[in-house]
């Protein structure tokens, strides 16, 4: 059923908050930069990340008056975000459940409770019976404004679970460890880690990731459990600032992955989690723009990777005692424009997902026959996920499907006959019909190029005319493809007249790494070109017109949503920018900042470089605010984000409405007490959502009544 937009009107009489100017001026390659607004960049922001009432007063009070200030401006939208809470929150089962996933005598499943925020980890024997609760979320979140669990993992013996959990939204996780026989904590927490955990084969101690005073993942240690974690022996160290550590346990269970990432490259170490003592054992030394993920297989390494020109990768395999580059042998080759993206091993099987013009399938093959099969797929548009379980000896393959009108779907499929078993299709308490949707696939032209565009409509909408209020969202960056998956939150926006739309730009990967490549450095500005042509074509078709089109991204989409801003206001009745990577020049600049050094190799490195400089400095949404008209704006931000620092969107309204001729208003809503991810708990972050959808209807109403 079609809704109405009901007050869905912004109140303007609000005054917005004024930053101050003070003077700061830096000189890079002859080239200075003005910026009287640095001074909201704090200088403890390390402090800030752990703690966030160490944030300055005359920062904290611009922040508290910019919250205030969006808060005036969307109150006539009360009513409406509280409905929209409601429809959102409706399409949700509030008990819902994981499949269980079987290891060894017990089935390990997630679950919640009716009206719980935070998931309980929960047990039964493997073929069902008494359930016993391992961790419970939702007891453990209470008195706390932020609450994310990172990682549970069980002990290898089924007697003890770790987990990990960030109660300040700073992406720092304090592990614990549990005897599931009493369920108590142990009093060896330790401090400040990645979040990932993998026990050793003994269940004696584990392996984890800790995050060094800049905020990296540097170093991995080995804890034994009981003692002291300041004793705790360092296994693996990375002094270079560009490369990130991860964690992960092997398929196998025999070994723990270490890999060490720099922006283009990666290096594979491997722990044998039977014996400490022994050293790690590399798998093949990091080279410029050599990419390889690992996974052992008895004698064997399987290696996912990209050497020899292989840009949409390839797998290989080599000798476990000798995994070095000379020895390594195709067994699924390179096909230019077929993207493995991602791959894993059973004892019998090797799987892998691949992605061709935007679309993603699995693929299976047979260790010892060598005989490959897809798993086919009938809609025109549609997501994939491989849930590749606990147990490495099976032949069951676990995997969910969605599409934009589909809910998501987890089945069983028996790699060697085939059969597909059904074991879970997502649930909407409120209903919902596929029937009454329509998702599409077009191609918008570019120069050169083709850019896929995901739809998703009413069924009775039909493109022409004056078309319809759409929500248009890209992303664009680091490889990352947007996913034509379910999405029961936007149905609010639908069933109220909106078309939603994807742009799979340039600077992710879907169609293949060139994709990638044609979208980062020197070709950035693809992506935003992309984004426009995208939005022209929705015009062109019509689907929509200009000037009714709400944008939307966050992040190094919120860049995104920054330099469309700034290059064709024209075309938006709004823009979303969530947590906005938009002070790309000064942010680039700053080598203190822990993700500048590895970002260097996505957008260049000024300091370095005054080509790169002035490429920057030609596309940073901040540094190019013009004197015209924009659209209304909303961002949103979190105190606490390592990723986006606060001030960049804090700087970015601030000059907007210093710099703009008209439009707006331009709202900033900041998070004191989260990150990068907004609020943990599944209903609170409902309300973000409802904030954002109630604006954009806002946007469209204004369009609706200049129309009329």
């Amino acid at each position: 059923m079609e809704k109405k937009n009901t007050t869905a009107v912004f109140d303007l009489r609000a005054t917005p908050p004024v930053a101050e100017r003070r003077p700061w001026r830096k000189t890079t390659h002859g080239r200075v930069l003005d910026d009287p607004l640095n001074w909201l960049a704090a200088t403890n922001w390390r402090d800030v990340l752990r703690d966030p009432r160490a944030l300055p007063r005359d920062i904290a009070a611009l922040i508290k008056a910019e919250n205030a200030y969006c808060a005036a401006v969307v109150a006539p939208m009360k009513t409406l975000r509280e409905t929209l809470v409601t429809e959102m929150r409706g399409r949700i089962k509030e008990d819902d459940a994981d499949v269980p996933d079987r290891d060894g005598v017990f089935a390990y499943y997630g679950r919640f409770r009716d009206g719980a925020e935070h998931p309980i980890y929960c047990r039964t024997p493997r073929d069902g019976g008494a359930e016993t609760v391992l961790l419970d979320g939702e007891a453990l979140a209470e008195g706390h404004d932020f609450f994310d669990i990172g990682d549970t993992a069980h002990s290898p013996d089924h007697a003890q679970l770790a987990w990990s959990v960030d109660d300040m939204g700073s992406e720092l996780y304090a592990i614990r460890t549990r005897a599931l026989a009493d369920g108590r904590d142990r009093d060896d927490v330790v401090m400040e880690t990645e979040g990932s955990i993998v026990w050793s084969a003994d269940s004696a101690s584990f392996y984890y990731i800790r995050v060094d005073e800049n905020y990296r993942t540097a170093q991995v240690f080995h804890h034994v459990v009981g003692a002291d974690p300041a004793t705790d022996r360092l296994i693996i160290e990375e002094p270079d600032g560009a490369w990130f550590i991860g964690l992960e346990e092997s398929r196998c269970r025999r070994f723990a992955i270490v890999s060490i990432r720099g922006h283009d490259a990666s290096e594979c170490w491997l722990l044998d989690l039977r014996d400490a003592r022994l050293p790690p054992r590399l798998v093949a030394r990091r080279e410029p723009k050599l990419r390889y993920d690992v996974e052992p297989h008895g004698d064997l390494i399987f290696i996912h990777n990209n050497a020899d020109g292989a840009d949409d990768f390839r797998i290989s395999v080599a000798p476990l005692d000798a995994p070095g580059r000379a020895n390594w042998r195709d067994v699924v080759v390179h096909r230019a424009g077929v993207m493995i993206v991602s791959f894993t091993i059973f004892q019998d099987w090797l799987v892998w997902m691949a992605r061709e013009n935007s679309l993603p399938r699995i693929v299976i093959g047979n260790m010892e026959s060598g005989e490959e099969h897809a798993i086919a797929f009938e809609e025109e548009a549609y997501a994939l996920g491989l849930d590749v379980g606990l147990e490495f000896a099976t032949d069951q393959l676990r995997f969910t499907y969605s599409s934009m009108t589909t809910p998501e779907e987890t089945w069983d499929y028996d790699m060697r006959t085939r059969a597909r078993v059904l074991r879970k299709r997502q649930e909407i308490p409120s209903g919902h019909d596929p029937k009454n949707y329509v998702t599409r696939r077009l191609f918008a032209p570019a120069p050169g190029e083709t850019i896929p565009v995901t739809l998703l409509h009413r069924a009775g909408f039909a493109p022409g005319g004056a078309g319809a209020p759409l929500l248009l969202c890209g992303y664009g960056a680091y490889g990352h493809s947007l996913s034509a998956g379910f999405n029961e939150d936007v149905l609010s926006l639908v069933d109220r007249g909106f078309v939603v739309a994807l742009a799979h730009v340039r600077g992710g990967t879907e169609k293949g790494w060139r994709w990638y490549e044609d979208g980062k450095l020197d070709k950035k500005a693809n992506t935003f070109t992309d984004f426009i042509a995208c939005a022209r074509h929705l015009v062109a078709t019509g689907y929509t017109r200009e000037g009714a089109i709400v944008a939307q991204g966050a992040s190094a989409g919120g860049l995104l949503m920054g330099a469309v801003a700034n290059m064709a206001p024209e075309l938006f009745a709004g823009v979303i920018a969530g947590v906005p990577f938009v002070d790309v020049l000064s942010t680039m600049m700053r080598d203190d900042l822990p993700l500048t050094p590895p970002e260097w190799l996505e957008w260049g490195n000024p300091l370095a470089d005054e080509k790169v400089y002035d490429q920057l400095a030609g596309y940073s949404p901040y540094d190019n605010i013009r004197a015209t008209r924009y659209p209304p704006i909303l961002s949103i931000a979190g105190v606490t984000d390592p990723r986006v620092t606060y001030w960049e969107p804090l700087k970015w309204v601030a000059k907007l409405r210093a710099t703009m001729t008209g439009g707006g208003p331009v709202l900033l809503h900041t998070h004191m007490g989260a990150g990068h991810a907004g609020a943990s708990g599944r209903f609170e972050a409902l309300e973000d959502t409802a904030l954002e959808y109630a604006f954009a209807l806002a946007c469209a109403a204004r369009i609706s009544d200049d129309s009329a």
